[in-house]
């Protein structure tokens, strides 16, 4: 088994290396885009059984978001739905033979939680502007801008490094299984490996709507009713 700090390209794109983890992405991304168009493209007034299973997960998800930042779930269903999804189907491809789940591997990690923090700035400068965004980083008080600005980094690195090894540790351990004890033994471990990959596609999702919702929100001006309070 390759240690999960290299990355073997498989061929290159001119400059570029292609690796076994870039083309299961690719992959996913294919079937997750093929499979949103087939289920969406005959919506009716009137919904069948498909259409009311993908309305109780859209109307779950926006629960979810209500209750864990107080927001509408409009702005951020999108994103936060496509990056539960994405993280989702990912970590459930280590149960085909011969993939290796993406988020074994550090970059599409790093690469993920990049993401919410661009994110974070865009819906911080989209929800209350360049100044408020920046305002932001002087909540509660104006001595709080260097440790505030720290933390917007390292809770980018927590994100990815708790996502990189709970993944690959689930991995290391199913191979090591298989290769000690046969192809049977390994199943209760699979499954146990299916929860951990929902729990970490969960909590990716829910940490990356706190921090983009705590952005917002300090970066906006208190209302007349938190005044009078």
């Amino acid at each position: 088994m390759n240690s999960p700090l290299e990355s073997v390209a498989l061929f290159h794109l001119g400059p570029v290396p292609i690796t076994q983890a870039v083309l299961t992405t690719w992959a996913i991304m294919v079937v997750l885009v093929a499979g949103s168009y087939l289920l969406t493209r005959r919506l009716t007034l009137i919904p069948g059984k498909r259409q009311a299973a993908l309305e109780l997960i859209v109307t779950t998800l926006d629960t979810q978001i209500r209750e864990t930042t107080g927001a509408a779930p409009a702005p951020y269903r999108s994103f936060i739905g496509t990056l539960f999804l994405f993280i989702l189907v990912c970590n459930w491809s280590s149960l085909m033979p011969g993939v290796e789940p993406p988020t074994a591997k550090l970059e599409t990690d790093a690469a993920l939680a990049i993401l919410v923090f661009l994110s974070v700035i865009w819906f911080g400068v989209r929800g209350a502007g360049i100044g408020g965004y920046l305002k932001s980083f002087a909540a509660p008080n104006i001595a709080m801008i260097p440790l505030n600005m720290l933390e917007s980094i390292t809770r980018v690195f927590s994100m990815f490094v708790r996502l990189f090894g709970n993944v690959m540790s689930g991995v290391f351990v199913v191979g090591i299984v298989a290769s000690l004890a046969g192809l049977l033994v390994p199943i209760p471990l699979m499954a146990l490996d299916l929860l951990t990959g929902l729990v970490q596609a969960y909590i990716f999702a829910v940490l990356a709507m706190v921090f983009i919702s705590a952005t917002v929100e300090d970066g906006q001006p208190p209302s007349p009713h938190k005044k009078k309070s």
